[in-house]
């Protein structure tokens, strides 16, 4: 176990999730939200995209009272995405996340907001981090609102960010700064 709160848990990704994978990343209702309803993913793709022996993500399950319910992975910023979000010049230790409840009967039960405190306590104390940031998709607003419980705050606008279903969508470069 990485990381426990209550009836929450996180624990690394293991080679048993991938028939949970399979099942959120092919659920449209999920999908809508996380990587888009016109790309899901079956077990050769799950196998293929999370389960990467050359990532140097940290690739998580995300359990409610045992129970396997979503995924959550996080990273050092790369340069790349350092120079996107305007961290070039910062010697500070920044992380990224990405994150999805993939059981949409544990969505509205405050379960999003607690992991994402959960995490922002587990990378700052943990793993040092100055700043956790993340780049959501404005239209989501269910996401934003937890976030910003959780305490990030909206930085600039990043214009035509990511491809979902079919179109570059706008994103916020939303951050937590210790």
């Amino acid at each position: 176990m990485l990381i426990s709160k209550g009836h929450l848990s996180i624990r690394s990704l293991c080679i048993a999730d991938k028939n949970n994978l399979a099942k959120w990343m092919s659920d449209p209702t999920v999908l809508q939200y996380y990587q888009g309803r016109d790309e899901p993913l079956d077990l050769d793709k799950v196998t293929e995209i999370f389960y990467d022996p050359d990532t140097e993500d940290v690739q998580c399950i995300i359990e409610y009272d045992g129970i396997p319910i979503g995924y959550i992975q996080y990273y050092l910023l790369d340069q790349e995405s350092r120079d996107i979000y305007g961290y070039h010049d910062s010697n500070e230790v920044i992380y990224g996340m990405d994150q999805f409840i993939g059981e949409p009967d544990y969505w509205n039960r405050g379960i999003g907001t607690l992991l994402i405190q959960t995490m922002i306590t587990f990378l700052t104390q943990q793993k040092q981090a100055h700043r956790i940031a993340m780049d959501p998709q404005t239209w989501n607003t269910r996401a934003l609102h937890c976030y910003e419980k959780g305490g990030f705050q909206k930085v600039k606008l990043l214009p035509n960010h990511e491809w979902h279903e079919g179109e570059y969508r706008d994103c916020w470069l939303i951050e937590y700064q210790r």
